[in-house]
């Protein structure tokens, strides 16, 4: 399946006050595909969190460091635990990602806009965790706690 075919059997997201709650109640998110390039919509969405306070931690075997903050190879290699492991891969990416959350124990995966793996969502909601497919958190952050 690619990223943008849609199964008829998709799990369904959270509701909007669970995903209100999760936000809120967030603090530190994992940033796994983080691109150092001001025009990816990772980079742009990363800025958005950074500037909304919370802590970031890119997630990028291929770079150091962005918008200051520095990059880890892993979300294994991050030292400490993250509210929010949130996904800029393929859907076909996502499975040893979130296997890898599940392994250290942490409390949410959100797979962006256009990622759905129904498999791995369910893995991590057996495990859990709490799952949000197929949804930009920049959007829905600025839509449930920043609009009036």
């Amino acid at each position: 399946m690619n990223d943008k075919d849609r199964s008829v059997d998709v799990l369904p997201n959270p509701s909007e006050q669970e995903i209100k709650f999760l936000l809120q109640n967030s603090k530190k998110i994992a940033i796994v595909g983080l691109s150092n390039k001001p025009e990816r919509d990772s980079y742009m969405v990363a800025a958005y969190l950074k500037k909304q306070g919370y802590k970031i931690f890119p997630v990028n075997p291929g770079i150091k460091e962005v918008l200051g903050e520095k990059a880890y190879p892993s979300l294994s290699d991050i030292p400490e635990p993250v509210d929010i492991v949130n996904i800029f891969r393929r859907s076909s990416d996502v499975p040893p990602i979130i296997a890898e959350a599940i392994r250290l124990k942490e409390k949410s995966v959100w797979l962006q806009l256009g990622i759905v793996n129904e498999e791995a969502a369910q893995a991590a909601r057996a495990a859990g965790l709490t799952v949000v497919m197929d949804r930009c958190i920049k959007v829905d952050h600025y839509r449930l706690l920043c609009e009036i």
